[in-house]
């Protein structure tokens, strides 16, 4: 493709993603729509997603909303259901969902405002008891404190899925907003590459017109001539419309010689030409017509 060709020399397409998305499929279909454009995927932690992007380390991320959008672009992609992982002895085992009111007693492990359908109704919040957080350089390391029963944490499913361990328990939660998962980029980068994985990202066909690469091929395509429309390629209105059929603007001059000089010529003895001319001028004084009759 043309366009590969192009842009190939350019960069190579740096896509960060955190944890639980699945950017899978869209790399295979870059991969299958721009071989000769690399794309670099790796993973990215939830608290660096944005650095990421403003330091130019990734093109564009898959994201967790919300975020600081000062200096991007986001669009949404999809959601996630939000499960409660606590120790495997809990009684969370005993449901298929939970209620989130059924946590209102216990010591979540995240910052509040992250999930802040809990944190309105936390006792801990509210009578003033919520210590603060221990330090947790990562995701792993927080599952193993709820693993030794000193809180919970609330994740997305895919995420909870992901850390699939037999000291742990996870249920759907009720009543807390699902996690929404997003593409994100920096607003003042926007080319053809990136523009171009934006639409494989939002399910646009390898024919859209809405692609660079397809614009950029039709605006390769050598353009056909338009074909003039019939009646009109042979001088205009004027010599191949009304004047081809020897009518008013005809070879003998407009009305005047293609209209009554025709009759005149056809008829013999016409008002101004041949013999005629005497029917008028040579017409005596107080006769009607005799001599005119006479030359007939």
């Amino acid at each position: 493709m043309r366009y590969c060709g192009q842009v190939s020399a350019l960069r190579t397409l740096k896509v960060g993603f955190v944890p639980g998305t699945t950017p899978g499929k869209w790399i295979r279909r870059w991969e299958e729509r721009m071989p000769e454009v690399p794309l670099e995927a790796f993973p990215v932690s939830e608290t660096e997603q944005v650095a990421v992007l403003h330091d130019g380390l990734a093109d564009l991320a898959l994201v967790r909303l919300p975020l600081d959008r000062s200096g991007l672009n986001v669009i949404p992609l999809y959601a996630e259901r939000p499960v409660v992982v606590a120790p495997k002895d809990h009684e969370i085992a005993v449901f298929d969902e939970v209620p989130v009111a059924e946590l209102s007693a216990e010591h979540l492990l995240q910052e509040p405002d992250s999930v802040p359908e809990w944190r309105d109704i936390a006792e801990e919040i509210s009578n003033g008891s919520r210590k603060p957080l221990p330090d947790m350089a990562n995701l792993e390391q927080a599952l193993d404190l709820v693993a030794a029963g000193l809180g919970i944490l609330i994740l997305p499913m895919s995420v909870a899925r992901q850390q699939n361990r037999k000291d742990l328990r996870s249920r759907p939660v009720l009543g807390v907003a699902e996690f929404q998962v997003g593409l994100a980029w920096p607003a003042d980068t926007t080319d053809e590459v990136i523009e171009e994985f934006i639409g494989v990202v939002r399910g646009r066909s390898a024919n859209s017109s809405r692609q660079p690469s397809v614009q950029a091929a039709q605006d390769a395509a050598p353009k056909k001539g338009r074909r003039a429309p019939a009646g009109k390629s042979s001088g205009g209105t004027s010599g191949g419309g009304k004047a081809a059929s020897g009518g008013r603007s005809g070879g003998g001059g407009g009305k005047a010689s293609g209209g009554k000089s025709a009759r005149s010529s056809g008829g013999g003895a016409g008002r101004t030409g041949g013999s005629g001319a005497a029917g008028k001028s040579g017409r005596k004084p107080g006769s009607k017509g005799g001599n005119a009759r006479r030359g007939r």
